[in-house]
């Protein structure tokens, strides 16, 4: 079983939407959406639920009424300003720090589990599939990430599938690390702007650093040829290869709007090109330990 990690390290170069070609292209694998802050996979996948699970990623105080002698304690010592005047907490204030519970004299603040989000273990017309919801204003989406990601690991070795798909969040941050650590291989997938460029060195470095292989794809490479080459000198110094270019179509559009993957929506080149880099990757993830 090999893992494989799509990021871009920034939003909208087409990430997703590669993800869910692949899937399409691909047999024998599990595909889990690890952008669990704004996920949106399943808008293409449209899977249907089987299972569904609550995530617990942090924990928040509460006044007990009966305990609470409101000697003010809490309201004093509280740096974000989450205790009211008649002796509640603000959940959207609360930090979890629990300074409060610690020193309230009467011992009246429990430090309960908070429910941050869901994930859920569904179907799709190319088979399993894992994704989450994190709440709203909720935190730890990065601990939510390696709950969906460790789901996944145990439906692709229950059903012996050969691989899984992760569609990584943007950026580098937490959710990215976590969507990372331990994978056999991540494609970066970029676009020919200052800001793509930008942000394909920040992701590049954070996959060196992890030691993790790194391939790279230029998604709408056409956009502008002189970056294009800058992208590719980077990547040459990088030491990690290129393996695709696709240049910019609408079609990608139209299959989004339409509902569907790309290569269920069109045989074009784009799909030809597709099917090049998939098997490219598949040839790559063997190489890996």
């Amino acid at each position: 079983m090999r893992e494989l990690v799509i990021l871009s390290g920034k939003g909208g170069t087409g990430k997703t939407s590669i993800t869910a070609a692949l899937t399409a292209l691909g047999e024998s694998l599990v595909v889990c959406d690890c952008d669990v802050d704004a996920a949106d996979l399943h808008l293409l996948l449209a899977p249907t639920i089987k299972e569904s699970y609550q995530f617990s990623g942090g924990h928040e105080a509460q006044i007990d009424p009966a305990r609470c002698t409101q000697c003010g304690e809490c309201l004093e010592l509280c740096r974000f300003e989450a205790i009211t005047p008649d002796f509640q907490v603000d959940p959207f204030s609360c930090e979890g720090c629990k300074v409060c519970v610690h020193f309230c004299p009467a011992q009246a603040i429990d430090f309960l589990e908070t429910v941050d989000g869901d994930y859920f273990v569904s179907d799709t017309r190319f088979g399993p599939m894992v994704h989450a919801r994190l709440h709203i204003a909720a935190e730890n989406s990065g601990k939510l990430v390696t709950v969906v990601r460790r789901k996944a690991q145990e439906i692709a070795a229950a059903q012996k599938k050969n691989y899984i798909l992760v569609d990584g969040p943007p950026g580098i941050g937490c959710p990215v690390i976590a969507s990372l650590t331990g994978a056999h291989a991540v494609l970066l997938v970029t676009e020919p702007t200052v800001s793509g460029r930008h942000d394909l060195e920040r992701a590049a470095g954070l996959t060196a650093f992890f030691k993790i292989p790194t391939y790279a794809l230029i998604n709408k490479c056409d956009l502008n040829p002189q970056i294009t080459e800058e992208l590719v000198q980077l990547c040459e110094e990088r030491n990690f290869p290129v393996l695709g270019r696709l240049p910019y179509d609408p079609v990608f559009i139209q299959a989004m709007v339409a509902g569907k993957t790309l290569p269920e929506y069109t045989d074009g080149l784009l799909v030809e090109e597709l099917k090049n880099l998939w098997t490219k990757l598949q040839v790559a993830l063997q190489k890996t330990a």
